[in-house]
């Protein structure tokens, strides 16, 4: 009876424990359902993320005028100033030219800083400064070197003409002559150095970047410092013009005596510095003057005839390699003649160059051959020369007689 009770007892903490083994793993399952489905609505949400982030870098925004107006913080630029905030604050800005500081002498720096000093009491009314960097565009100054390189090649062209003129015509004499051939000269080498300056400009502005400073005086004014609503946009214009163009000079005046050269910009200048301001990678490859000269304002532009740019820029080809050649030519030209007349002119001076060395060797040799011989051997050499000049003038005199005998036989004939 006691075993059958055990027996009971025992299937019945088994069947307990069997329930509750069976729950424990049902709610298993079920947790381990829950956290899949919270993994899966995790990743579908970072999956929407992803593509709602995704569409939007896709999406192009659009801009308006408004917009465009509100990020760059300024109106509109009109009689030198820069308007902002509807009408409700005008800048005027002043460029300053630097001073190489590090180069003066003591007295000299202690006279900037002085100035400074007194620059920074004057003022009543407050400023910026600004410093802008910019990348140096080479290509207009290069392009005027290469106009005045042009201007001088011409130059030495027609100086080279007026020479072998003159050289053929023969009625300069040898100190006239070199005076030109110095002047040809100089401008041949005038013309070589500045073709040399342009091809290194060239090489050193495709290589590396030239950067230089800019600094700059803001001021500012405020309308409702002087008006209290009462005026029209027009006259708070003028008005705020009038008060800043005499803040601005007496800055000036005040900057002059620290040895620095300033200038209030005016309107073009004004979007040159706000162009470089907002397009700074821009503004190195396509700078502001050429935006203008493009024509994006206008309506409508045409393009030229490509045969006629094509016809125009070989007339410009054409007259540079004639040029070219036409200098190299009367540069050789100007060689040959000018070794030929050396030839020619020691050709007639031989016999005196040769009784020159002559005596310069018996000189030399003086000692040797005895004093009496030499100096009567100078004096031999003396009485040939002077006997052959004699000869060559008569021999002139003659030719010049049957030249005139000649003459007045053809005029009685």
């Amino acid at each position: 009876m006691e075993n059958n009770q055990l027996i009971n007892l025992l299937t019945i903490l088994l069947g307990i424990m069997i329930g509750v083994l069976c729950i424990l793993t049902v709610i298993f399952l079920v947790l381990k359902l829950k956290s899949r489905e919270h993994k899966e609505k995790k990743v579908v949400k970072q999956q929407e993320e992803n593509s709602k982030i995704k569409s939007k870098t896709l999406t192009t925004q659009n801009y308006t005028k408004e917009s465009i107006f509100k990020f760059m913080e300024f109106d509109k630029i009109d009689d030198n100033m820069i308007l902002q905030k509807g009408g409700k604050r005008f800048l005027m800005v002043i460029e300053c030219q630097g001073v190489n500081y590090d180069l003066m002498s003591g007295l000299e720096k202690n006279s900037v800083e002085q100035g400074f000093l007194q620059f920074l009491n004057t003022l009543r009314y407050p400023i910026q400064i600004y410093v802008q960097t910019r990348t140096v565009n080479l290509g207009s100054s290069i392009n005027t070197y290469k106009e005045r390189v042009d201007n001088i090649s011409k130059q030495y062209v027609t100086k080279q003409m007026e020479y072998n003129q003159k050289v053929r015509s023969g009625q300069y004499t040898e100190g006239e002559l070199s005076k030109e051939k110095y002047e040809l000269i100089r401008q041949r080498n005038l013309y070589e150095y500045g073709v040399d300056i342009i091809n290194n400009t060239e090489r050193m502005s495709l290589n590396k970047n030239i950067l230089s400073k800019h600094y700059y005086i803001i001021i500012p004014y405020y309308p409702e410092e002087a008006s209290n609503g009462s005026y029209q946009q027009d006259e708070i214009t003028s008005l705020a013009f009038s008060e800043l163009y005499t803040k601005s000079q007496s800055i000036i005046s005040s900057l002059a005596v620290c040895g620095i050269n300033s200038k209030i910009l005016d309107s073009t200048e004004l979007a040159e510095l706000l162009y470089v301001a907002y397009n700074r990678d821009e503004s190195e490859m396509f700078n502001l003057r050429k935006a203008f000269n493009a024509g994006y304002e206008d309506l409508y532009s045409t393009a030229p005839n490509v045969l006629d740019k094509r016809m125009k820029e070989l007339d410009i080809k054409i007259e540079q390699d004639a040029i070219k050649k036409a200098n190299e030519t009367i540069y050789d030209v100007i060689e040959e003649s000018e070794k030929q007349r050396k030839v020619k002119q020691k050709e007639d001076e031989l016999d005196r160059l040769i009784d020159q060395m002559a005596k310069a060797l018996i000189e030399e040799n003086k000692r040797s051959v005895g004093a009496d011989v030499a100096e009567a051997a100078i004096e031999k050499i003396d009485k040939d020369s002077k006997k052959r000049t004699k000869e060559k003038e008569g021999g002139e005199e003659d030719g010049k007689k049957t030249k005139t005998t000649r003459r007045k036989s053809t005029r009685t004939v």
